[in-house]
């Protein structure tokens, strides 16, 4: 079975690129040809990217290796989490916070806190608090929840990342 086949690609409109007048010069190695003045991409050179990133993937798989899902958009968030969710590795579908790689320490506080606040939810005394602190810790919870979700679980910076 093959890999990726060109007419699936074709199917889904991967060749359409952007407008002629948007293009970076370093594109043109890249581009097929023009066509009412938006740039059609070659898709051999897709498919050949596409079974070298299928490889490499593969190789990481079979070594244990931490490959981090990257994946923004509205339309790809379910498909990422769930595909990164099958493999056991971490993702990021909501919105990508500066530093995560970087400043990956700051990025483990967070979820130290989150911790904390869940830890703190689940015990007797909780319900005992104002409901305005409540209130603002499930708040806080739920933003932290959903920023760093799919890197929960990530101790260390991953080998690659899949965009």
């Amino acid at each position: 079975m093959a890999i990726v086949v060109l007419k699936d690609l074709l199917e889904a409109g991967v060749h359409y690129g952007t407008s002629s007048s948007l293009w970076h010069p370093r594109m043109k190695p890249f581009i097929y040809g023009k066509r009412n003045k938006i740039h059609i991409v070659d898709i051999r050179q897709t498919v050949r990217g596409l079974i070298e990133a299928y490889h490499y993937a593969a190789k990481l798989g079979k070594a244990n290796k931490t490959l981090l899902f990257v994946g923004t958009k509205r339309q790809a968030r379910d498909v990422v989490r769930e595909a990164a969710r099958a493999a056991g590795q971490p993702f990021v579908t909501e919105r990508w916070l500066g530093g995560t790689l970087t400043n990956f320490e700051t990025i483990r506080a967070s979820i130290r806190r989150l911790d904390a606040i869940e830890q703190d939810m689940a015990s007797p005394e909780y319900m005992r608090q104002p409901k305005k602190l409540q209130a603002r810790q499930g708040r806080e919870r739920r933003r932290i929840l959903r920023n760093l979700e799919g890197v929960r679980n990530m101790t260390r910076l991953p080998d690659a990342i899949f965009v």
